[in-house]
């Protein structure tokens, strides 16, 4: 089976710390506002259809930009402020609920699966809730399996629970024994959906909700119910089949949604096979918000916060290099450590980073991602890298490191 629409896109922030030896920086500019915007039209000339930035390096007003293909204009105009759906920094929010039971007792991270979900995990037993949330359990992803594929492409508009996302996962065989080694799996996600709604009673849509959404008053941040939008939101587009590179499998060509100048748009497709690990509808100020609050300490204890920051490895081979630690990302770069997300499905890449402290953050939405996913397009790739780069090194306050 080819490789194929991952939550977790690796061409995105973790991804841009390979380019920092090899990449020309851009051209120099008065102000980071500037350079980041000439960036965005440059990845918008790279055929990106729309680019949302938004930087706040803790010392003033946020830096926001929103650049779009001319085409695009027919649909929406695209706005700073506009919705989108953040795929796989989903997990980030997933975790923090996670670590909110934990510190009122109702869960422990030394839980095994089988506690909770007795008989629907092949050795529950031996998978703890943290290995799900750090990607050490061994379980498949269960976006690999076909069945998934009808709805990824927007055909099949069911609305999938964690319980039924979590029994096309198990059908594969593990990965490897648990806790040996870290492998990205959006399963170990469904399986923490369902112990979330196991021990409250409640949907992932409310606890996101109750616990996160109005306690910070993030007003465009949700789970949908299906694939309606609350606001005004970003479309996302990919070429339609006569138009995909030959890097895209030939099954993966056939989106549905409106035909615009060569492309599809995707956006009123349900993210609702992302469950747990990737339907979060957000914004950039939203997601912000969402970020620097959990860093800072508003929305855990000191205890749990330090449990989201333990990593390891994502590449055994390297200790030292980019770590996962409960729904969170973290690499060091020749401007500072970020902590933070990325996410991609059909129409939407994003990144969401932060600082250990909170005190800083940076939103790059970039509106299509096959690019990504099949290594589709490798000039898009490099506009992409540049302005997320960019976006790191402007959120620490520091210019662009030249190759």
């Amino acid at each position: 089976m080819p490789r194929h629409a991952r939550l977790l896109s690796r061409t995105a922030a973790a991804a841009s710390l390979a380019v920092f030896a090899a990449l020309p920086a851009p051209a120099a500019a008065a102000t980071p506002y500037e350079q980041l915007k000439d960036l965005a039209r440059q990845l918008v000339a790279a055929g990106a259809p729309g680019v949302i930035v938004r930087v706040d390096d803790g010392r003033g007003r946020p830096v926001e930009i929103a650049e779009q293909a001319p085409w695009t204009r027919r649909d929406h105009v695209l706005k700073t402020g506009d919705e989108f759906r953040v795929g796989s920094n989903t997990k980030t929010m997933t975790a923090t609920l996670v670590l909110q039971l934990v510190a009122e007792g109702r869960l422990a991270l030394t839980d095994p699966v089988e506690k909770w979900l007795p008989g629907q995990v092949p050795n529950g037993s031996a998978i703890t809730l943290r290995m799900l949330l750090n990607h050490t359990s061994g379980l498949a992803d269960y976006t690999e399996e076909p069945a998934l594929l009808p709805s990824i492409l927007g055909k099949d508009r069911r609305r999938w629970t964690s319980a039924e996302l979590l029994a096309v996962g198990v059908k594969q065989d593990p990965l490897f024994k648990p806790g040996k080694k870290w492998a990205y799996s959006n399963t170990g996600y469904a399986a923490l959906g369902a112990v979330l709604e196991r021990v409250t009673g409640k949907s992932l849509a409310d606890l996101v909700r109750d616990r996160i959404a109005r306690p910070l008053g993030l007003e465009h941040t949700y789970v949908p119910t299906g694939s309606s939008w609350r606001g005004s939101y970003a479309r996302g587009y990919e070429k339609d089949a006569a138009h995909q590179p030959p890097a895209v499998p030939v099954a993966w060509r056939a989106l549905v949604g409106p035909r615009r100048n060569g492309h599809i748009d995707v956006s009123a497709n349900s993210p609702s096979w992302g469950g747990a690990a990737g339907s979060v509808v957000s914004s950039a100020g939203d997601w912000s918000r969402f970020t620097r609050a959990l860093m800072s300490g508003k929305l855990l204890p000191a205890t749990q916060l330090a449990q989201l920051r333990t990593l390891v490895p994502i590449d055994p081979q390297q200790p030292d290099g980019p770590g996962y630690g409960l729904g969170i990302q973290s690499a060091t770069t020749p401007c500072g450590t970020f902590w933070g997300h990325d996410g991609g499905m059909p129409g939407y890449l994003t990144v969401g980073l932060t600082d250990r402290t909170g005190s800083r953050a940076a939103t790059v939405l970039i509106a299509t991602e096959y690019w990504s996913e099949f290594g589709a397009d490798a000039k898009l790739a490099k506009a992409a890298q540049a302005l997320q780069l960019a976006a790191i090194c402007s959120m620490f306050a520091k210019p662009v490191p030249r190759g």
